[in-house]
């Protein structure tokens, strides 16, 4: 099993807790990697890990990793990009490492616009022979959709800052979203490509008010399992029907702001 914090924000930082996923080896026994997500509109950054700096300058819209960092607990730290030392962080987190797994820290805006810190999982376990594994999160200050394929719905009510995770067939996927609980399409239909082997992680962050939103993505390639490897499915979310659906989230950073959210959200500029 994996450990990974999970987080809270309260008066400008945020703690991580422990929580448990499931997990797979990464390449090294003795450390952890990390990617990390910056997704918090018109703030360029600088990152620390335990009072040291990782990143430097790091623009919004970005990811960097994957970062190899020792197994155990760190003490992340994100501060303006002028900063000169990690005293006085945007965001701050405790984070525990397992070692040998994947995980993603992503720098986003809550669903009402707050700056929050969000840790995930990065499933790295084997892709079947023609197979692609797809991982959509909702990082943006913005409401909550459905997703169809044929017409119905799959997936409901999704929201900052969930995910979807599931295995489909290596190629292009069509699918459209709507807005909770209507038949209002906001989103496609739209096609996507995905690689046989790989696993990609998508992003929507930004602020559907301000009309930022956009995505944030990186793939893991070479997750091949050997070709009689093909998993037959576990339920719902292996379904590929389900992955048709969610992989049309993969464009939905860029024209979600059709659900007419109404709220202007605060956030912080350098």
């Amino acid at each position: 099993m994996r450990r990974i914090a999970a987080a809270t924000a309260a008066a400008g930082s945020l703690v991580i807790a422990t929580a448990l996923f499931s997990a797979s080896p990464a390449a090294a026994a003795d450390t952890a990697e990390v990617f990390v997500v910056h997704g918090i509109p018109g703030l360029t950054v600088d990152v620390y890990v335990d009072g040291k700096r990782a990143l430097d300058d790091f623009a919004p819209e970005t990811t960097a990793g994957p970062l190899d960092l020792p197994a155990g607990s760190h003490a992340v730290a994100i501060t303006a990009a002028d900063a000169v030392d990690a005293s006085n962080p945007v965001l701050a987190a405790d984070a525990d490492l397992a070692a040998g797994n994947s995980y993603s820290l992503v720098a986003h805006l809550s669903a009402d616009g707050t700056p929050t810190l969000t840790p995930y999982s990065n499933d790295i376990s084997a892709v079947g022979a023609g197979q692609a594994r797809l991982v959509v999160r909702h990082d943006a200050a913005a409401p909550a959709v459905d997703v169809r394929a044929g017409g119905a719905v799959v997936l409901s009510n999704v929201t900052n800052p969930n995910q979807g995770s599931l295995t489909v067939p290596a190629g292009t996927v069509n699918a459209d979203v709507v807005l909770a609980g209507t038949s209002t399409v906001a989103i496609g239909p739209a096609n996507l490509d995905l690689a046989e082997g790989s696993a990609t992680f998508v992003h929507a962050v930004g602020s559907a008010a301000d009309g930022t939103l956009t995505l944030v993505s990186f793939v893991i390639p070479d997750l091949h399992s050997a070709p009689g490897g093909v998993p037959a499915g576990t339920g719902p979310v292996d379904d590929p029907a389900l992955g048709v659906a969610i992989a049309a989230l993969l464009v939905a950073g860029v024209v979600l702001f059709a659900v007419g959210s109404r709220r202007r959200v605060a956030h912080r500029s350098r």
